[in-house]
């Protein structure tokens, strides 16, 4: 399967750069153009593919661009130097949404598709290395409590924040800032770790620029080439990129959870998240096929409890939220800025 993302990623980045369309001029097209998150890329990928497949309709041309990317992208206004679609691996920031009404794009209908889980995971030839947040934000935030005072992080080995941990160097690869990925760890591990800690006046995610974090793009599979060649780093990407390289990658229980689709989606595993795509409706009549895609993507087929995407790492949410998020986007649901607030 990663060979396929590979050469889906070459594919869809060769053709998105032979179709730019002329700046704020809306043209009649049958191809559909996706921006946004790497994490739900392999996803929008598979529904591309079968899109094409099944419709009369080509392909649609998907880039991943990281989700603050793709929304910056998305946003930008409307006409055909714009995407039609987003992905998001978190969802829409209210700055986001405003900044598309700046722009002229005031008609967004929001795509629920399920959840996924942030896994911190490493080379199988070593052992399972357990984990806390409180464990990951001493090793990766940019000042830590020592003594009482606020410092820069003095740490390099996993062993010198607490014994029970290998003597390993810390390096661990990781999305950067325009991702929705490093978005949600810094949520849901950097933020939930600071709370707890005195030293602390407010939650703190600064991510420390020292080399122990190493900023890998956007592409997680480019983080799971590294796992490979580098055994004693970790890395930090979608629950779907270690489902996919189960054989060579293991994950770290997380606060005593491993990463599992049932604690995934039951909420127990505390770094899952949920998973989006925008619709600009704006661009519904020069758009045919907009609807078809989406509507695919929403499908049982697709997002079910038997659905084609839970076999590559999609953890399909509840059959009610399934059924209210399908007639969201059926009913070109229109998003409010009091919706995500």
């Amino acid at each position: 399967m990663n060979r396929i993302l590979k050469s889906r990623t070459f594919k869809t980045t060769v053709i998105a750069a032979a179709v730019v369309g002329v700046a704020g001029v809306a043209q009649a097209r049958d191809q559909v153009r996706i921006v946004g998150s790497s994490t739900v890329y392999p996803f929008a990928s598979y529904v591309a593919e079968e899109f094409g497949a099944t419709t009369e309709y080509p392909t649609p041309v998907i880039e991943s661009t990281g989700s603050g990317g793709g929304l910056r992208l998305f946003c930008n206004g409307v006409g055909d130097d714009t995407p039609d679609i987003t992905n998001a691996s978190r969802r829409m920031k209210p700055s986001e949404f405003e900044r598309c009404e700046e722009n002229g794009v005031t008609d967004i209908t929001e795509a629920f598709v399920g959840y996924d889980g942030i896994a911190f995971a490493q080379s199988s030839e070593n052992d399972a290395m357990p984990v806390t947040r409180e464990q990951l934000f001493l090793a990766l935030a940019a000042q830590v409590p020592v003594d009482g005072e606020l410092v820069d992080n003095p740490y390099s080995q996993w062993s010198d924040i607490d014994s029970s941990l290998p003597d390993r160097e810390i390096a661990v690869y990781g999305p950067p800032t325009t991702s929705g990925t490093r978005d949600a760890f810094e949520e849901l591990v950097m933020e939930a770790a600071s709370e707890d800690m005195d030293a602390y006046d407010e939650a703190y995610t600064d991510i420390r620029s020292d080399g122990a974090y190493i900023d890998a793009g956007e592409n997680d599979n480019l983080i799971v080439q590294r796992l490979a060649e580098n055994k004693d780093a970790f890395g930090i990407f979608g629950y779907s990129f270690l489902e996919e390289n189960s054989d060579s990658l293991i994950g770290s229980s997380i606060d005593g959870v491993k990463p599992t689709p049932e604690a995934i989606g039951s909420g127990e595993y505390p770094v899952s998240r949920s998973l989006f795509f925008y619709v600009k409706n704006q661009h519904a009549e020069d758009v045919p096929p907009m609807y078809e895609y989406a509507n695919m993507f929403m499908s049982e087929q697709m997002i079910g409890d038997m659905g084609y995407l839970k076999g590559i790492g999609l953890i399909p949410a509840p059959q009610d939220l399934r059924e209210e998020a399908r007639t969201a986007v059926e009913s070109k649901e229109q998003l409010e800025l009091a919706d995500l607030k």
